[in-house]
C-alpha cells in the first residue's frame, strides 16, 4: 500500500497529501446558548427527574457557519486520498447501500477515537438532553463487546451501558437497543448474544468476514427503533478508523451508511494527543465515509477552552470538520463501564482519606459486571479498589471475587498468580470474602463445567459447602428476594446452577458460612437498605467504626443526578442544533 501511494505521489508525505486536497474552510464562529426546556413527563414511558445543575465557567464552543467538504472530483485525476481505505468491501456488500429518507434522519451515531473516550458518557447525557424537550429517543449500539450486562424486563440480555441510557431517555430498556453482545470468554473466542438471547461462539478468525447474519440483525432491530421513536442515539465501538475490519463493520460507519447517519467523532483529551487522534481518525477514512463526519467534540477538558481554541480553529481548518463542542471533567461521574480500560473508574474520581471500610475487589482476566461494587464506592467511608494484588487483597477489611464470564479459567488463573491463597487466609482468619455470580461458584467445594470450558469436574476453592453444575440453558430472570427484612431486587445472568450441601445460613439465592459469603445475584447492592445493613456486618466483623450516612444520596439518586450532570453539562457546552441538523427532530429543539 504504502509503495503504491509513494509511486503515485512521489515523496510527497501522506499528511501533506492529504492537506493538499481539503478544501479550505472559513473558521469564524457564531452561535449561542441552546434553549434548555424542562425534562418531559407527559410519555407514559419517560419518568420525571429533575435537573442538576453547576459547572465550571468553561466557554461554550461555538458552531463554525456552513462548510466545505472533502474534494477528490474527476477535475483532478493526479489527487488522490493518501490513506485509502485497506478493508473496502465488494461493491455489492450490504454495509454500504446508503439508506435515508426525505424528511432527514432518523438517528445519529456517536464514534469516538478509541475505547473509553466518552461514547457512552455523550450518548447518555444526550439521550436526556433531547428527551427533555419532549421528544421520543432511544438509545442504540449495534454490537457491543462486553462482559458488563443487564437483564430487561423481558428476561433479554443487553449492554449495561444501553441499559442506562434507556433510562436517560425514560423508556423501558429492550434487546433491540443492543442486538448484538459479544462476551469476550477468552483472547480467541467470545460469546454471541443476539437480541438478548445465547447465540453460539464467534472465534477470532470470524471476527473480520463470518458476522453478515448478526448485522442483518443488528440492522433490522436498528429499523424496529427507528419506527417506534422520533431519534435514535446511536453509539460506536472502539474507533470509526479501524481500517482492517471496514469491509464488514456494521456498529461505526458501515451502520452509518446504511441508515443515513451524521456522525460526531469524540475524542478523550485527558489521555493527550486528542487533536492527532480526531485528525488521524478522519484521514484513515475513505472519502465517502469523511463525508458522513459531521463534527467532532472533545471530552472531559480541564482548563480555559480559550486556550484550545487555536487548535480548534486549525483542525477544522485542515479538516472541513467543524467542532460541535468541549464537555469539560465532570467529578464523580462513572456510570456503568463497559469495556476494560473503564472498569473501576470511580477510583479515578474519588479519594480515600477518610475511608472507615477498605474493599478489595480481585480484577479477574474475564471479569463481568464490575457494576456490582460501584454502589459500594458510592457509600461514603468506604473504598473501593480493584486489584490483582495479593497483599492488598489480605489486609483489606472485604475481599470480593466478583463476575466472571469464564470461571474456570479464572479460577485457574487465581491459582497461577497466588491470589488464591488470600482467600484461604481470610476464612482461617474470620475475615469477610464475598462472591458474586462467577466468584460465589469459584468459592464451591466442586465445578462441574462442561458448558463453558468443557473441563467437566474440577475442584474450586472450597470455602462454602456448594456443588456448580453449568447447565445448557442460560439462567437470565430478575428475582426479588429479601434479607434481613430489607427487599432485594436484582438480576441473573449465568450458566451455573448452584446446590448447597451443607450447614450454612441463607443469603439471598445462596448462602453464608461464617463471614464467607456467596450469591449468583448482580445488582442486589444497588439497594440502599439492604447495602447499607449488610455492610454494617462486615464492619462489625472487620472491627471498623464505619457506618453508614442515613442522609447520604440513595444510589438511584446518585445515579440519576450523574445522568442530569451529564446532560446539563451537553446542554451548556454542546451545539444540540449543529448535532442534530439535518435529522428528522431537528426543528423541534
Amino acid at each position: 500500500m504504502i509503495s503504491r501511494w509513494s509511486r503515485r505521489l512521489g515523496n510527497e508525505s501522506v499528511v501533506r497529501a492529504w492537506r493538499a486536497r481539503v478544501a479550505e474552510c472559513r473558521t469564524s464562529v457564531q452561535g449561542g446558548p441552546s434553549n434548555r426546556r424542562a425534562y418531559d413527563d407527559r410519555s407514559a414511558r419517560r419518568g420525571d427527574s429533575k435537573s442538576n445543575a453547576g459547572h465550571g465557567a468553561l466557554h461554550r464552543v461555538r458552531r463554525p457557519p456552513s462548510r466545505s467538504r472533502f474534494d477528490y472530483g474527476a477535475d483532478k485525476p493526479n489527487t488522490i486520498h493518501p490513506i485509502r481505505q485497506a478493508a473496502d468491501g465488494p461493491a455489492d456488500t450490504p454495509y454500504t447501500a446508503p439508506v435515508g429518507t426525505e424528511d432527514g434522519s432518523s438517528g445519529l451515531l456517536i464514534a469516538g477515537t478509541s475505547s473509553d473516550a466518552g461514547k457512552s458518557l455523550v450518548v447518555t447525557g444526550l439521550c436526556r438532553a433531547v428527551a427533555r424537550r419532549g421528544i421520543e429517543v432511544a438509545p442504540f449500539k449495534a454490537q457491543n463487546m462486553s462482559n458488563n450486562s443487564c437483564v430487561c424486563s423481558d428476561g433479554s440480555e443487553i449492554g449495561r451501558a444501553q441499559y442506562l441510557q434507556a433510562q436517560a431517555a425514560g423508556v423501558v430498556p429492550e434487546s433491540a437497543m443492543n442486538p448484538v453482545l459479544l462476551k469476550p470468554g477468552s483472547d480467541q473466542r467470545s460469546h454471541i448474544v443476539l437480541r438478548g438471547r445465547p447465540y453460539g461462539t464467534l472465534e477470532s478468525g470470524e471476527y473480520a468476514n463470518g458476522r453478515d447474519h448478526l448485522a442483518a440483525a443488528a440492522f433490522a432491530a436498528y429499523d424496529e427503533l427507528a419506527d417506534r421513536f422520533d431519534v435514535i442515539i446511536c453509539e460506536g465501538a472502539g474507533s470509526p478508523a479501524e481500517i482492517n475490519l471496514r469491509g464488514s463493520d456494521y456498529v461505526n460507519l458501515g451502520l452509518a451508511r446504511a441508515k443515513g447517519l451524521p456522525v460526531v467523532v469524540v475524542g478523550d483529551i485527558d489521555r493527550g494527543g486528542v487533536f492527532a487522534s480526531l485528525y488521524g481518525t478522519v484521514a484513515l477514512l475513505d472519502s465517502d465515509d469523511q463525508e458522513l463526519i459531521k463534527a467532532f467534540l472533545i471530552n472531559k477538558f480541564r482548563g480555559d477552552v480559550g486556550v484550545l481554541q487555536p487548535g480548534l480553529d486549525e483542525l477544522t481548518r485542515r479538516t472541513g470538520v467543524p467542532f460541535a463542542g468541549v464537555l469539560p471533567w465532570l467529578p464523580d461521574v462513572w456510570l456503568d463501564a463497559e469495556d476494560s480500560l473503564a472498569v473501576g473508574s470511580w477510583q479515578r474520581q474519588r479519594g480515600s482519606l477518610d475511608a472507615a471500610l477498605h474493599v478489595a475487589v480481585v480484577r479477574l482476566p474475564r471479569m463481568s459486571n464490575a457494576t456490582d461494587v460501584e454502589a459500594l464506592a458510592a457509600e461514603p467511608g468506604i473504598e473501593v479498589f480493584i486489584t490483582t494484588d495479593a497483599g492488598a487483597v489480605a489486609a483489606a477489611d472485604l475481599a470480593v471475587l466478583p463476575g466472571t464470564r469464564s470461571t474456570v479459567s479464572d479460577l485457574d488463573w487465581l491459582r497461577r498468580t497466588g491470589l488464591a491463597e488470600p482467600f484461604h487466609d481470610r476464612v482461617r482468619r474470620g475475615a469477610p470474602v464475598l462472591g458474586i455470580c462467577g466468584g460465589y461458584q469459584m468459592l464451591a467445594q466442586a465445578i462441574d463445567d462442561s458448558v463453558e470450558s468443557g473441563r467437566g469436574m474440577i475442584e474450586g476453592l472450597g470455602l462454602l459447602p456448594v456443588k456448580i453444575s453449568f447447565q445448557a440453558d442460560k439462567v437470565l430472570q430478575r428475582p426479588v428476594g429479601t434479607w434481613c427484612g430489607h427487599q432485594v431486587e436484582a438480576y441473573e445472568i449465568h450458566h451455573g446452577v448452584a446446590e448447597i450441601d451443607g450447614e450454612t445460613e441463607p443469603f439471598l439465592d445462596g448462602c453464608h458460612l461464617d463471614q464467607v459469603w456467596g450469591t449468583m445475584w448482580h445488582g442486589a447492592f444497588e439497594n440502599d437498605g439492604f447495602r447499607r445493613a449488610w455492610l454494617c456486618e462486615i464492619a462489625t466483623a472487620a472491627e471498623s467504626e464505619w457506618r453508614p450516612v442515613l442522609a447520604a444520596p440513595t444510589y438511584g439518586a446518585r445515579r440519576e443526578t450523574m445522568i442530569n450532570t451529564l446532560a446539563d453539562a451537553v446542554e451548556q457546552f454542546v451545539d444540540l442544533d449543529l448535532l442534530l441538523a439535518g435529522t428528522r427532530v431537528a426543528g423541534r429543539l
